[in-house]
């Protein structure tokens, strides 16, 4: 079981940790953070006692506890490779199921990862580098995991507790503008897509494919 604030604590330590190392190394470090929008595409639900429905997902990304992220990049400049970096991405996603979907349950009354759908994914990036211009554009793709809060009402029982869901694919895009020497800011496009495979009451499985959308606004502290 995860507590509610070991996942985000652990990522913190970690990203600063790396950047003490690539303080010390002279590398090129970066440590972001980002809000903004998130919403998800809609998927089937099944359980491995008999249930299946079609579930319509909301975000409700301003909603407490909001979509946030944190990420941690290494561009490899002292390698000879300036354009590519790699990153540890922390995503605090959430998908709630709406009205329309309860009345395809049978009963259920609540459905939803909201304390984090929890998406912790290592990326690989390329930047397109000018040293013209101040900003910068840039992809990543990466994998990983995702961690649910697992929120399930439902006739039969109640689980609310973190679960291990599964693997999490992880693209993305954007623009990064320098405004100072140490600090810029950024807007992307991010996509996940997360096989999420959890325990819920009475020893049944609920299993769900979760296809995340974010529109992401942050900013970023060079090292």
């Amino acid at each position: 079981m995860f507590s509610a604030l070991r996942l985000p604590c652990f990522l913190l330590q970690s990203l600063f940790a790396c950047a003490s190392f690539a303080a010390s190394a002279q590398a090129e470090m970066v440590l972001s953070t980002y809000g903004g929008v998130q919403w998800a595409a809609p998927g089937t639900v099944e359980t491995s006692d008999g249930t299946r429905f079609s579930a319509d997902w909301e975000g409700r990304s301003f909603k407490s506890p909001p979509y946030y992220g944190f990420r941690g990049t290494w561009w490899l400049t002292d390698l000879g490779l300036p354009e590519a970096g790699i990153a540890l991405d922390y995503a605090h996603a959430k998908v709630y199921a709406n009205d329309e979907t309860f009345a395809r349950t049978r009963g259920w009354t609540r459905l939803e990862f909201t304390d984090g759908l929890n998406l912790l994914t290592l990326n690989g990036f390329y930047r397109f580098q000018d040293a013209a211009r101040d900003w910068t554009p840039y992809l990543g793709l990466g994998a990983g995991i995702n961690i649910p809060h697992v929120e399930v009402t439902r006739p039969s029982g109640r689980r609310f507790d973190y679960q291990l869901g599964g693997a999490t694919l992880q693209a993305q895009a954007g623009i990064d503008y320098r405004f100072t020497a140490r600090w810029s800011a950024f807007a992307e496009y991010k996509a996940n897509y997360s096989l999420v495979n959890v325990d819920i009451d009475s020893g049944a499985a609920l299993k769900t494919d979760v296809v995340t959308h974010g529109i992401n606004f942050g900013i970023s502290l060079h090292f």
